[in-house]
């Protein structure tokens, strides 16, 4: 079987932009062609093209984004589960002939294993709420079930994009409902790898637990603490937003599919809205549940703009956390230099043995992109109309980038970063030292204000706390041992730390970075 790829980005393909009645697509290459028509008129359509009429018209009027909707696979495998569970829904009621819908099913079962990809062409950014989409869709999956059954692409009298691939179905019930199945799928990935975080930094948890150092809260000298500590609180907080997002998936489980254009389900037969969310659920291995207000759930948008605010969380307490290793890796003889990150690249072009903490600068600039993105994503939601929403294409753009990106990121530092982290122990050391942090820990034994003369003597001269309490006669050695202790300074035994809760039903390991999402298992599998 021949696969056509018209360039390196098909959004960049050389379409007319004005056509007429009839257009040819230019090929470079004299590829034979087939004839398709809409209600716009008939273009020539490369007959090793899996898609057609429709999708090159998107071309033509979408040059925007240069990325086609394939730079997320699991949005086009969201789309041949839902054209899946349509085709047998239809046959089930007796809307469509057993042959046709078992066609329509083979084919999407290929697109389903990641077959045919490179056939979804249209760019992410496209008007018309999702139709060039849906057409898209259609388009090649009918070409693919035409040529199972032995026929040729194009033959449209045994096989209709929208007469059988898109029976009983609407762009704004099936794009919405591919959207919400697409990110579920999406987030398991990014769920396995913020866990997969998290346990890489509880592992430098207990790793560093013993190491006594200076917290700080503003910047500024606070009270003692472990550095274990400290990295156990990273770990923590990405928990956190583990569990956060599972809330906002669950979220997703709710579709509008049998609403066809607005909600009343005009064109949709008796018993298909039943049958398709029963396949639906099948096929996918989701918890979907069909809305029970389908006129609401056809132009209310707004789960969106919760899932979105989830993984905004989610990407800026990473951040700071990116921020936070910056800051204790800074120098590393001019600052603050209690830990070092692993040397990836040369930092300078100019200044000699120069090394920047590049991860954790690519995982900010990421999560600045998924607030931008959900900006973008809220104003979206807001400028839907009555009983629809036309801003659904960036939406999922939107969204599908942003966990895309922040799984990506999760990945790299964690690979390239976290795991390689390691302590500055006598630096670390020498600053508790001389550090009058611990003052606070004697306030309760000599007074405050006795408390606060000895820090500022220790602050003149630059001498240990400890020596000063003991020159004074305020305490003896011992009992300043005692107080000073490690475990009372900090509140946690040498031994505690966050425990690693990776299993292998919630965490993806990969031991490189990849440039490809890892593909999840088909569930009827």
């Amino acid at each position: 079987m021949t696969e056509f790829n018209a360039s390196a980005d098909p959004n960049t393909a050389s379409l007319p932009l004005n056509s007429s009645t009839t257009s040819q697509i230019p090929t470079g290459q004299n590829l034979p062609t087939r004839t398709e028509t809409d209600s716009i008129g008939s273009l020539e359509i490369p007959d090793t093209a899996y898609w057609g009429v429709h999708t090159a018209r998107a071309n033509e009027n979408f040059p925007i984004a240069r990325r086609p909707i394939s730079v997320y696979p699991d949005f086009v495998r969201a789309f041949a589960c839902v054209k899946q569970a349509a085709a047998r829904a239809n046959a089930e009621i007796g809307a469509l002939d057993d042959q046709r819908a078992n066609l329509i099913d083979a084919a999407c079962e290929e697109i389903k294993s990641g077959k045919l990809h490179d056939q979804f062409a249209v760019g992410v950014v496209q008007g018309g709420a999702g139709t060039s989409t849906n057409m898209n869709a259609n388009e090649v999956i009918t070409n693919r079930a035409l040529e199972i059954a032995g026929r040729s692409k194009g033959d449209y009298a045994f096989i209709h994009p929208n007469d059988h691939t898109n029976h009983s179905q609407s762009t704004n019930d099936t794009y919405p409902t591919a959207i919400k199945i697409a990110l579920a799928f999406s987030l398991q990935n990014l769920l396995g790898e913020l866990t997969l975080l998290a346990d890489a930094f509880a592992a430098k948890g207990r790793e560093f637990a013993h190491i006594v150092k200076v917290g700080r809260t503003q910047l500024q000298d606070a009270v003692p603490m472990t550095l274990g500590q400290e990295f156990n609180a990273f770990a923590t907080t990405l928990r956190e937003d583990v569990e956060r997002l599972e809330e906002a998936v669950a979220l997703l489980g709710e579709v509008n599919m049998g609403a066809t254009a607005i909600g009343t389900s005009i064109n949709a037969p008796v018993g298909y809205k039943e049958a398709v969310i029963k396949h639906l659920r099948q096929i996918t291995g989701l918890d979907l549940k069909t809305a029970g207000d389908l006129v609401e759930s056809t132009s209310d948008t707004g789960v969106f703009i919760t899932f979105s605010g989830a993984l905004k969380r989610s990407a800026l307490k990473m951040s700071k956390i990116a921020n936070d290793l910056r800051l204790l890796s800074s120098g590393p003889q001019a600052g603050i230099g209690e830990i070092n990150l692993p040397a990836r690249q040369a930092g300078s072009s100019i200044m000699p043995g120069k090394v920047n903490p590049v991860i954790p600068e690519a995982v900010s600039q990421v999560a600045y992109s998924v607030a931008g993105a959900d900006v973008t994503v809220s104003m979206a939601v807001e400028g839907g109309q009555l009983q629809l929403n036309a801003f659904e294409p960036i939406i999922a753009h939107s969204l599908f980038q942003s966990i895309t990106w922040l799984e990506r990121a999760a990945q790299t530092f964690r690979i390239n970063c976290v795991n390689g982290i390691t302590a500055n122990e006598a630096h670390i050391e020498d600053t508790v030292d001389r550090s009058v942090t611990v003052i606070t820990a004697l306030a309760p034994v000599i007074g405050y204000v006795a408390a606060a003369k000895l820090a500022k003597e220790a602050l003149a001269k630059n001498e240990p706390i400890a020596d000063l309490v003991v020159e004074h006669g305020l305490l003896e050695r011992d009992e300043l041992g005692e107080i000073l202790r490690p475990e009372r300074l900090t509140g946690m035994s040498a031994d505690d730390s966050v425990n690693n809760t990776a299993t292998s039903a919630e965490a993806v390991p990969r031991d490189e970075v990849t440039t490809e999402l890892p593909i999840i298992p088909d569930p009827e599998g």
